[in-house]
C-alpha cells in the first residue's frame, strides 16, 4: 500500500493501493465490510461453497486419537457434546456474519472486543489456520508417501504449494474448487464404510465396545470424556472459516428467506454435524485397520481407507483411497490458506497501518505451517489441540454472549460496529471475559487445580467466559462498545440506503454506506480501510462530543 500519490497542489493528496490489494476479484475485501454489490453469489453456491472446505480428514485423525486414548462410549460421548457446543455457539456468529457482510474479525471487534482487542483474536484465529493446514498438509503428505514413494518432507512442500494459485484468485476460484470436486469427494467418504456394510458387518457392534489401546476400558469415565471433549473442541474456530464465506451471503429478502436461513444454518454450525460424524467415522475406520496396520498408522486416515476398501478394489485400494486423501487436503487446506491471509491481513494492518495486499499474507501463513509440518507436529496432535481449545473457546463463547445475551439485554448496541471511528481501543466486556476464562483455563490445563479441573479446562474456559462477557457489561454499562454515536449509518438507517454509495475522501473510491464512517480530521466521508490505515489523525473522531456531529454531505449518495 502507498500511502500518498500525485494529486494537484489544491487538493490534499489521494492514498493510492498497491496493485494486488485495489483489485477486489483478488483481495476480496479482506479487512472490510463486503458489499451487496460484490455478494453476486446465491444462498445454494455460498453454502456449498463454505461446506466444502470441510472436507478434511483431520476430523478422522482427531475422532480416532479420541476413541484409541479413551474409548468408544467415552470417547464418542465426548465428540458428541462438543458438537453440540459449537453448533450452538456458531448459530448467532453464523448469522451476524451473513446478515452484515463481515467476516469473524470485524464481528468480534463490535461483539466486545474493541479495534484492538479483536488483534489478539486475529493471532488465534491465525493460528488455527496454519496448525490446521499444518495437520492436514501432514496427512496429505502421507497419502502421497504411500501411494508414489515420495519422501514426506518433500510431500510437505508440495502440499504447501499446491494450494497458492487457487488462493491467490480468492473468492471465485475458491467456490470453483469446491464444486468441481465435491462428487469426487462424496464418492470416496462413502464408499470405505459401504465396504464394511457388507464385508464386515460384525465391526460396527464390536466397535461399540472397544476399550481403547490404552487401558481406558469400554465405560465410561468422566475424566477421559473431559480430555476427549476439549481435544474435539479445537474444531470450535471453525466457525470463523464458515464466516469468510458466509459473508459473502445475498442480502435475505421475503422471496429467499427460507433458503437464506436454512443456507446460514447448514453452511454455520451445520458443518459440525458432518464434522462429529466424520470424527466418529474416521474412528471405526481406524478400529478396524488397528490390527492389520498398528495403532500409529491406523491413526493417519490414508491406512484405514486402503484397507477398507481393500476386499472391493484390491489393487486400486491405495490410488483410490490417496485420490481421496488429496482431494480432500486440497479442499480444505485452500479454505486454510485463505483464512489465514484474512486474520494475517487484519492483525497487521492495525499494528503498522499498512496493507501491501491480502495476498502477501499467504506465504506467511503457509510458511509457518511448512514449519510445523517439517517439525512433526502430528505426532504432538493430542495435547497441541487441546491446549488450543482453551483459548478458542473463550474467544468464540463471548462473542457468542454478547450476540445472544448482550444485545438482547440492551447492554451492547443491537447492530455490529466494526469501524475504527466509532469504537475504543479495548472493550473489557468480551476481551476481559476471553483473557480472564483463557488463563484460568489453561492454569486448569496444566494440572494447577488437580485432574478433573484439568480435564475439564474447555468447561471452565467456557462457563467463564458465558458468564463474565455480559457480567463486565452490565458492571460497565455498555460504556465501552462505543466511543461515539455513529450518526451515519447506525440503528434507524433505511434498509434502502444500505447500498448507497458515498466517495472516500482520501483513496477517492465508492463505498456502500456501511463501509463509511464521518472523519472530523477529514473533514468528510472515509471508509473502513483508510481509516484503518491512517498514522497521523490521532483518533481525534473520538476526543470530545463535537466530533460525533460530523454529518456526510447527502447529495454525493447514489444507488447501486
Amino acid at each position: 500500500m502507498t500511502d500518498t500519490a500525485t494529486a494537484p497542489d489544491s487538493a490534499p493528496p489521494a492514498r493510492s493501493y498497491a496493485k494486488l490489494a485495489a483489485d477486489e476479484s483478488r483481495e476480496d475485501y479482506s479487512l472490510r465490510y463486503a458489499p451487496h454489490a460484490f455478494r453476486r453469489w446465491g444462498p445454494g453456491t455460498v453454502a456449498g461453497t463454505a461446506l466444502g472446505g470441510i472436507a478434511y480428514l483431520a476430523d478422522f485423525a482427531i475422532g480416532a486419537s479420541i476413541v484409541f486414548a479413551y474409548g468408544f462410549t467415552s470417547g464418542a460421548a465426548a465428540i458428541l457434546a462438543a458438537a453440540a457446543v459449537i453448533f450452538l455457539t456458531g448459530i448467532p456468529i453464523a448469522r451476524a456474519c451473513a446478515t452484515y457482510g463481515l467476516d469473524m474479525d470485524l464481528v468480534t471487534r463490535g461483539a466486545g472486543f474493541g479495534y484492538f482487542g479483536s488483534t489478539l483474536t486475529s493471532l488465534i484465529y491465525a493460528s488455527f489456520t496454519f496448525i490446521f493446514f499444518a495437520l492436514e498438509g501432514s496427512i496429505m503428505a502421507q497419502a502421497m508417501h504411500q501411494a508414489f514413494g515420495l519422501p514426506v518432507e518433500i510431500g510437505y512442500l508440495v502440499t504447501t504449494l499446491i494450494v497458492i494459485p487457487v488462493v491467490f484468485r480468492g473468492m471465485g476460484a475458491l467456490a470453483k474448487v469446491q464444486a468441481w470436486t465435491q462428487p469426487v469427494w462424496l464418492v470416496g467418504l462413502a464408499l470405505p464404510f459401504l465396504v464394511l456394510a457388507f464385508e464386515a458387518p460384525e465391526s460396527w457392534g464390536a466397535f461399540t465396545h472397544f476399550g481403547g489401546t490404552e487401558g481406558a476400558g469400554a465405560g465410561f469415565s468422566w475424566i477421559g470424556f473431559g480430555f476427549g471433549t476439549g481435544i474435539a473442541l479445537s474444531l470450535i474456530a471453525q466457525i470463523g472459516e464458515q464466516a469468510d464465506y458466509l459473508r459473502f451471503m445475498p442480502a435475505k429478502t421475503a422471496e429467499n428467506g427460507r433458503r437464506w436461513n436454512l443456507a446460514v444454518l447448514a453452511a454455520g454450525p451445520g458443518w459440525v454435524v458432518i464434522g462429529a460424524a466424520k470424527q466418529l467415522g474416521g474412528a471405526f475406520l481406524a478400529f478396524v485397520a488397528l490390527e492389520a496396520v498398528g495403532r500409529t498408522h491406523a491413526l493417519e486416515p490414508i491406512a484405514p481407507q486402503i484397507e477398507a476398501l481393500r476386499p472391493w478394489l484390491g489393487g486400486l485400494a491405495l490410488p483410490a483411497a490417496a485420490l481421496f486423501v488429496i482431494v480432500s487436503q486440497i479442499k480444505i487446506n485452500v479454505t486454510n490458506a485463505y483464512s489465514g491471509s484474512l486474520s494475517w491481513s487484519n492483525f497487521f494492518s492495525r499494528v503498522t497501518h499498512r496493507h501491501p495486499g491480502r495476498v502477501w499474507y499467504i506465504f506467511l501463513n503457509l510458511g509457518i505451517a511448512l514449519t510445523l509440518m517439517e517439525l512433526n507436529m502430528f505426532a504432538m496432535l493430542g495435547k497441541l489441540l487441546g491446549f488450543y481449545s482453551n483459548v478458542g473457546i473463550a474467544w468464540i463463547v463471548a462473542v457468542a454472549a454478547d450476540l445472544v445475551i448482550n444485545k438482547r439485554l440492551g447492554l451492547s448496541p443491537p447492530y455490529i460496529e466494526f469501524k475504527r471511528a466509532y469504537l475504543y481501543a479495548v472493550n473489557p466486556a468480551g476481551f476481559g471475559a476471553m483473557v480472564i476464562a483463557s488463563t484460568v483455563s489453561i492454569l486448569a490445563f496444566f494440572g494447577l487445580f488437580g485432574t478433573h479441573a484439568e480435564a475439564f479446562s474447555t468447561f471452565i474456559a467456557a462457563g467463564l467466559s458465558l458468564v463474565l462477557c455480559p457480567l463486565i457489561a452490565w458492571a460497565t454499562r455498555g460504556k465501552y462498545y462505543l466511543a461515539r454515536p455513529n450518526v451515519v449509518n447506525g440503528p434507524g438507517v433505511e434498509v434502502a440506503d444500505i447500498t448507497a454509495t458515498h466517495t472516500c475522501c482520501v483513496c477517492e473510491t465508492a463505498y456502500e454506506l456501511p463501509d463509511i464512517a464521518d472523519c472530523p480530521a477529514q473533514a468528510g466521508p472515509i471508509c473502513s480501510l483508510c481509516c484503518s490505515l491512517d498514522a497521523t489523525c490521532g483518533d481525534v473522531c473520538r476526543k470530545g462530543s463535537a466530533a460525533g456531529a460530523v454529518v456526510l454531505p447527502m447529495p454525493s449518495v447514489r444507488r447501486v
